[in-house]
């Protein structure tokens, strides 16, 4: 049975967070992927960015195309409406019988669960995976599996708020993809 680390978000855009988190589970658990998942349509965000799903996907493989662990899955690409966690892993546990899923998910998320739709569906598919975030709990009614991992506090919506107001980006995110945002003009870049 192979383990699998999904790492769900908008990636708008990915930053050392995102790839600091995925590597230290998959280095923690012994994952034998991490598979980056990006929502076509979060359910639990308004659309803010100006960005197209092409550019979010761009990013996305300049970010984890020197990790030998990391890939990316777009079925949330392919499917309309709302990216629902529970749909998106009954269809991959449809695909991948013999795959056991970790979903990791920031300490942000972990006080979030109760929220989720179909949560106590959800618990029975995928193992979730807890990493510290600063200024959130990780205490939870659900089951988590708890990684240490460096805190680091950087978040998308931060980086774009520093590109809106002409603030450095450099070492919040890879080079490559900070240089993908200035060539496409993307966040209000120029």
């Amino acid at each position: 049975m192979k383990k699998i680390g999904i790492l769900g978000g908008t990636f708008d855009p990915p930053h050392f967070g995102h790839l600091i988190m995925a590597n230290e589970v998959a280095s923690g658990l012994n994952l034998d992927a991490v598979w980056f998942l990006p929502n076509q349509i979060p359910p639990h965000k308004v659309k803010t960015s100006s960005t197209t799903t092409e550019e979010r996907l761009q990013m996305l493989e300049i970010a984890t195309e020197s990790h030998p662990l990391f890939r990316i899955e777009t079925i949330e690409f392919r499917r309309n409406g709302p990216s629902y966690t529970i749909e998106t892993m009954e269809i991959l546990s449809k695909q991948y019988p013999n795959h056991e899923f970790y979903f990791i998910i920031g300490a942000d998320m972990i006080e979030y669960l109760p929220k989720w739709y179909k949560i106590d569906e959800l618990v029975q598919l995928v193992r979730f995976v807890g990493v510290k975030r600063p200024g959130y709990t990780t205490e939870s009614k659900f089951p988590i599996i708890h990684v240490e991992a460096p805190l680091i506090d950087i978040s998308s919506k931060m980086i774009r708020n520093r590109i809106a107001n002409k603030e450095t980006i450099r070492y919040l995110l890879p080079e490559s993809v900070r240089i993908y945002i200035k060539e496409n003009h993307l966040y209000g870049s120029k």
